[in-house]
């Protein structure tokens, strides 16, 4: 009988990519991959440790596998594994532990999945993770994640992933390439860009810190792959973010309208205690100049509320700021503190109560935003990407610039591009439309 293997990821993009290429290392070692949710002989959990709720969720993912099958031996991987590898050996139940450098050889750790007394850790020095591993998810036969750059030379004072992930490096253009035809081949209609910093792609090609190639090189050569319908791009920092990348995707082939750029605060005095590499003036300034080329691109912010140091005034002008700028959408963070980050050290925080309040406003004025960017596509003509779930008799899709749209269940639907029209918001928010024509061959 075939071994059985499940997973499970926390986290962002780049861990659901990297989970599908370990994933695939144990199909190649003859084990089967089933459902996180089905008894398994094994079970891998791979962490994210950017938030405080993404450490806590940890113990009951691996209760969780415990109740399909106590015998099952558990590992944890990620960034979590990195940072805190004792912390995760310690919790009842898991059997190995491994870090940044070692999550791509877990195949070589384990023997007879025998269940260990204590947690076994395998962890590097941080500094050690500087090589690169190419990978990428399928996710819903839709869409897949392709990772393209890892770790980060940034320094800013919250964040762990340095720590995590190491220093910033990139896969070879010539690999990018193959897995994005690879991916293409497997009639996947959309391909998501990921990386941690994917704006600092060409850096550490080949075990160098010189740049070989830039994000405008990537995407350039992307464009050409054939057989890719959709090319869009996950984060990308704002001072990384050039004119000639937004003014190429203006007019490409196949990358969308929609740009994904981290904020983080709309008060220069916030960023600077962040020690992030631009200021508010370069922010608005991006946002202006992809308006500019494609008024109907679709503008999604990350921004944390509650930063040590963040006053009642310095809220208000991050609100005010983002009120005013020409967004589609926010992703809020509510901040906490992190080990061995320059952040936690420091003084003037913001208590707990404060911190949820804020979120709460932020997230309001989210709604608030893309009801109002839905609002500016109604009567415009789109073209739609349906995905593959049954959503209570529905099923969603998402247009070019991200508006997201609703249908009657149509299984013949899945996976297919259609022309609509857009032409009315319903109750929960969705889109609905009208076809245009059949399925689009692009």
């Amino acid at each position: 009988m075939k071994k059985k293997v499940a997973f499970y990821t926390l986290g962002c993009k780049l861990n659901f990519s990297e989970t599908s290429t370990i994933a695939r290392s144990f199909v190649d070692e003859g084990f089967d991959r089933v459902d996180f949710a089905e008894a398994a002989d094994m079970y891998v959990i791979n962490t994210c440790s950017v938030t405080e709720n993404a450490d806590k969720r940890f113990k009951s993912i691996v209760k969780q596998a415990q109740k399909k099958n106590p015998d099952a031996f558990v590992a944890a991987v990620g960034c979590y594994a990195q940072l805190k590898p004792e912390e995760l050996a310690a919790v009842d139940g898991v059997d190995l532990v491994l870090g940044a450098t070692e999550k791509f050889k877990i195949t070589d750790y384990i023997n007879d999945l025998s269940k260990n007394d204590f947690g076994e850790v395998h962890s590097c020095e941080i500094e050690d993770a500087d090589f690169y591993v190419g990978s990428y998810a399928i996710g819903d036969r839709t869409r897949a994640f392709l990772k393209v750059q890892d770790g980060c030379d940034y320094k800013c004072t919250y964040c762990t992933i340095p720590l995590a992930r190491g220093i910033s490096r990139s896969d070879t253009l010539e690999n990018v390439l193959k897995n994005a035809t690879e991916i293409s081949a497997k009639n996947i209609k959309e391909i998501v860009l990921t990386g941690v910093n994917i704006g600092d792609y060409g850096k550490g090609e080949f075990g160098n810190k010189k740049h070989q190639h830039t994000f405008l090189d990537l995407v350039k050569a992307l464009d050409t792959v054939d057989g890719i319908h959709r090319l869009r791009i996950s984060s990308i920092e704002p001072n990384l973010l050039k004119n000639e990348t937004i003014d190429f995707v203006s007019k490409s082939n196949s990358f969308v309208p929609h740009f994904h750029i981290p904020l983080q605060s709309g008060s220069d005095t916030i960023l600077k205690l962040m020690r992030r590499r631009y200021l508010t003036n370069l922010y608005i300034d991006r946002v202006a100049k992809i308006k500019e080329v494609m008024p109907h691109a679709c503008i999604g912010v990350d921004v944390i509320v509650g930063f040590p140091g963040e006053t009642d005034e310095h809220f208000l002008e991050t609100y005010h700021f983002l009120n005013e700028l020409n967004i589609s959408y926010l992703h809020v963070f509510t901040y906490s503190e992190r080990d061995n980050t320059v952040a936690a050290e420091m003084d003037n925080v913001v208590p707990k109560n404060v911190r949820a309040k804020r979120s709460k406003m932020l997230r309001g004025l989210s709604v608030k935003k893309r009801r109002a960017f839905y609002e500016s596509q109604l009567g415009s003509t789109r073209t739609v990407l349906f995905e593959s779930e049954n959503k209570e008799g529905y099923i969603n899709g998402f247009t070019e610039n991200y508006v997201k749209v609703k249908a009657p269940w149509n299984p013949e639907l899945v996976n297919t591009l259609h022309t609509i029209t857009l032409t009315e918001i319903d109750e929960d928010g969705l889109v609905r439309f009208d076809f245009v024509k059949t399925e689009v061959v692009v």
